[in-house]
């Protein structure tokens, strides 16, 4: 009981740490994780098991941002700065390619609509969070490291990046660790979206929509009222 009691104790005190950003991520994150649960026990269905994983990776690059914020050495040495930095433009994409899960919407024998929506929508709205507070967190440090760097000349290219990651992740079925893994089979693919243009077409279409959406979505909240400054 005692040890029970001191686990609790060490949940809110970690909990209670937080800022508020945090606290709201991790409550959305409980809840998001719960609504998979309760689906999995009610229907014994596997199909939605797979968005804690991809939540998990959404925190990967957040957290990558709050280490750098807590260790300045790492900004300072330019080597380890820019080993992060790749380490963060590789994960990145996976907190916002949460948003294409919504494609998995279908109607359910065994849920109705409405909660399989707001279970989707749940893990999509954590996942554009955490992108969304990483890629802001990164702005700042950016601009401290490279001064001339500021604005659109950081955030045009990390959300196009993003857009190309989602397009590559939901399309192309490659993830972050296929750039060490299978590296030759995605740069072949990527390689043909570049030297035939004109037959990828909607391909660049998607890829450019999703670039000015995760954009609009940054500048919005960026803004004063809109959720972080």
């Amino acid at each position: 009981m005692i040890k029970r009691l001191q686990k609790i104790g060490a949940l809110q005190k970690y909990f209670f740490k937080r800022d508020g950003a945090e606290q709201v991520l991790i409550i959305f994150s409980v809840f998001s994780t719960g609504l998979v649960i309760a689906r999995f026990i009610h229907t014994r269905e596997l199909i939605f098991l797979f968005l804690p994983w991809n939540l998990f990776l959404a925190y990967l690059p957040y957290l990558i941002t709050k280490w750098l914020e807590k260790e300045p050495g790492w900004i300072e040495n330019r080597i380890r700065f820019l080993s992060a930095f790749f380490l963060w433009i590789l994960f990145i994409p996976n907190s916002f390619y949460i948003i294409t899960d919504l494609f998995h919407l279908r109607k359910s024998t065994g849920m109705p609509l409405w909660f399989d929506l707001a279970l989707i929508f749940s893990f999509a709205w954590n996942g554009i969070q955490l992108g969304i507070l990483s890629v802001r967190k990164m702005e700042r440090i950016i601009q401290l490291v490279f001064h001339q760097i500021k604005g659109m000349l950081f955030i045009f290219p990390v959300m196009a990046l993003n857009a190309f990651g989602i397009y590559i992740g939901r399309y192309l079925r490659f993830n972050s660790w296929d750039i060490l893994v299978n590296p030759f089979g995605l740069s072949g693919e990527i390689l043909y979206l570049f030297i035939q243009p004109l037959r990828n077409l909607k391909d660049w279409a998607m890829i450019f929509c999703f670039t000015l959406l995760l954009m609009l979505i940054y500048e919005s909240l960026k803004k004063p009222g809109g959720g972080f400054h």
